[in-house]
């Protein structure tokens, strides 16, 4: 069987926002197939927001495999999102489909009411849906852009969070993703990094708001990762090139990355954290 690092590069493609899995070439890895689950989420209940594909298709996989229910919010990409849920089921786990726009303030209050009706309750919390989209200035970001991409990557955070709140109970956790953006800045994608330096900003506080009502909040901030998204924003040549800048030479799948997401969600692995940020991003290295 193949390693993620014996994987094609991606080829030079495009697709219409907000992207498939089935037409990436090549196709990602993120069923987690090799992965084998030790019951480190034995009967929790977890809601992933843009769960249907990429870190959130191998989060909802991987959190099966560890013996948890899942719901997936997502927008309108059935075909994956069925598909994720057959990869649940196929774990002997629960999944709910929940699609609809995260960047309406009512669905946020909605994929929770619905994630606590059907799975009864929840323990878990990973928000996860992101927008994107390449500006070469400022300039060129309309109003609209900049207020749709706070809109999904940030108020959805925190509108989803808030709705949360009322149902978590001790020992819960909440695991945010953010980006390499957030970190370091990308001057092609000027409102997408400052919406993951928020989500990073978010993690810090809400962990130190949470500590009494012992919620621990964490964070992810992956470095390239070849998801749907890519070729749905990102030119064909540009996603010809994607991730070959960081050591590694190649992006992460996101078979990579959902482990880390397993860390946070453990009580048993990551007791001890809270206000964390793990950065998978191959191989770069950050002052600080």
């Amino acid at each position: 069987m193949s390693t993620p690092e014996q994987t094609p590069l991606p080829t030079a493609q495009e697709q219409p926002y907000p992207g498939q899995t089935e037409g990436m070439d090549p196709h990602p890895r993120d069923e987690m197939t090799d992965y084998v689950g030790r019951g480190l989420l034995e009967n929790r209940r977890a809601l992933v927001t843009g769960g249907d594909s990429g870190i959130g298709r191998a989060v909802a996989v991987a959190f099966a495999k560890e013996g948890a229910d899942v719901a997936i919010a997502y927008l309108s990409e059935e075909k994956d999102a069925r598909h994720t849920a057959e990869l649940v089921e196929a774990a002997g786990r629960r999944c709910v489909l929940i699609p609809g726009n995260l960047a309406e303030a009512e669905h946020c209050q909605h994929v929770v009411t619905q994630t606590v009706r059907e799975l009864g309750g929840l323990d878990l919390l990973v928000n996860n849906v992101a927008y994107q989209q390449n500006a070469d200035s400022l300039t060129e970001i309309s109003d609209e852009q900049w207020l749709h991409t706070f809109d999904v990557n940030i108020h959805s955070y925190f509108r989803v969070t808030r709705a949360a709140l009322a149902h978590l109970p001790e020992q819960s956790a909440i695991i945010n993703t953010a980006s390499i953006n957030g970190l370091k800045g990308n001057d092609h994608l000027i409102d997408y990094s400052a919406t993951k330096g928020a989500i990073i900003a978010f993690t810090y506080s809400l962990a130190q708001s949470l500590m009494e009502k012992r919620i621990r909040v964490n964070c992810v901030a992956p470095g390239p990762v070849w998801t749907p998204l890519i070729p749905a924003t990102f030119e064909a040549e540009q996603v010809k090139e994607f991730g070959q800048q960081v050591p590694m030479g190649r992006p992460a799948q996101p078979d990579e990355i959902a482990p880390s997401y397993v860390f946070f969600a453990s009580n048993q692995l990551s007791s001890y954290y809270s206000g964390e940020v793990l950065a998978p991003i191959g191989g770069l290295t950050l002052p600080g």
